[in-house]
C-alpha cells in the first residue's frame, strides 16, 4: 500500500453525507495519498461496486435500508482480501460502548477532517474486521447470506430460502430456483432468524411461510413418520421425532 494511493470506497444512504466525506478526503489528500473508487447507497450496493473496483478502505454509515453497515462487515469477510472498514454514525456515545470494547473503529457523525486523518493514518497497520469482533456487537438479523461462487461473493436475499439444511461441514442453503453452500453453523443461524425458521429435525431449519403442510409417510421398514410439503420445492423433508411439536403448533395454522 505504500507505493500507491490508499483506495477508499464511501457507503451511505445520503447523499450530502457522501459528499461531506469526498470533501473531506479532499482535504486529506495534502498530507496523505489517497483516491476515492466509489461511492454505494448501502451495504448491497458496496458488494456489487467491490466486484469491479479494488479498496482498501470502506468508511460506511451504519444505518442503511436494504443492507446496513453491520451487514456488510460480515459479507466483506468473504472477499478474497478484505478491506478495512472504518464505521461512521450518528450513534449516540452510550451506544458505541460495544465498538469501544471490540476495537472496532468508527467516526462519529458529523466527522471532522482532523479525526478523520488520524483514522486514515492508521489504515496500513490495521486488519479487517474479523467474525469473532462481529458477534460480540449488538445482535441482528441479516437481510442477505453470502456465499462464494468462482471467486465471487453472492448475496441471498434470507426471506428467498426455503430451508437450511446442515451437510458435513457445510449447510445448504435451498431457494426455489437453486442451492448454495454455505459455511456457517445451524445453531447460529437458528439463534439469528429464529422468528423465521423452524427447526424439523436437527440438521434442518425450515422457514415457516414456506411450509404448505405435513404428510403421515411409512418407511420401508413400516415406521410412520411426518414430512413438511413446502412451497414451490418438490422435495420434502423429514420431521424427527424430537421435533414433531412443530407438526401440531404449524399443522394448525397450514391446510395441506
Amino acid at each position: 500500500m505504500a507505493d500507491r494511493p490508499l483506495r477508499i470506497l464511501i457507503v451511505d444512504d445520503e447523499t450530502p453525507a457522501r459528499r461531506r466525506l469526498r470533501e473531506l478526503l479532499d482535504d486529506c489528500a495534502a498530507t496523505l495519498p489517497l483516491m476515492v473508487v466509489g461511492e454505494a447507497a448501502n451495504g448491497q450496493e458496496a458488494m456489487d461496486l467491490l466486484h469491479t473496483v479494488s479498496a482498501d478502505l470502506v468508511l460506511s454509515d451504519i444505518r442503511m435500508p436494504d443492507m446496513d453497515g453491520l451487514e456488510l462487515a460480515r459479507h466483506l469477510l468473504k472477499l478474497a482480501q478484505p478491506p478495512v472498514l472504518v464505521f461512521t454514525t450518528a450513534y449516540h456515545e452510550h451506544a458505541l460502548q460495544a465498538f469501544e470494547v471490540n476495537a472496532v473503529d468508527y467516526l462519529v457523525k458529523p466527522v471532522r477532517v482532523q479525526r478523520l486523518l488520524a483514522a486514515l493514518q492508521k489504515i496500513p497497520r490495521l486488519t479487517p474486521l474479523t467474525a469473532a469482533k462481529l458477534d460480540q456487537l449488538p445482535l441482528f438479523s441479516r437481510r442477505f447470506l453470502s456465499v462464494t461462487e468462482r471467486s465471487r461473493v453472492v448475496l441471498i436475499p434470507v426471506e428467498d430460502i426455503v430451508y437450511l439444511k446442515a451437510e458435513l461441514k457445510y449447510i445448504t442453503i435451498r431457494t426455489a430456483q437453486r442451492e448454495h453452500l454455505l459455511e456457517e453453523s445451524l445453531t447460529r443461524l437458528e439463534e439469528e432468524f429464529g422468528a423465521r425458521f423452524v427447526r424439523v429435525h436437527r440438521n434442518c431449519l425450515v422457514a415457516r411461510e414456506c411450509i404448505r403442510g405435513f404428510e403421515r409417510r411409512a418407511s420401508d421398514d413400516g415406521d410412520a413418520h411426518w414430512e413438511v410439503l413446502l412451497k414451490g420445492v418438490t422435495e420434502t423433508l423429514p420431521v424427527s421425532r424430537r421435533q414433531q411439536s412443530v407438526v401440531r403448533e404449524i399443522g394448525r395454522e397450514t391446510t395441506i
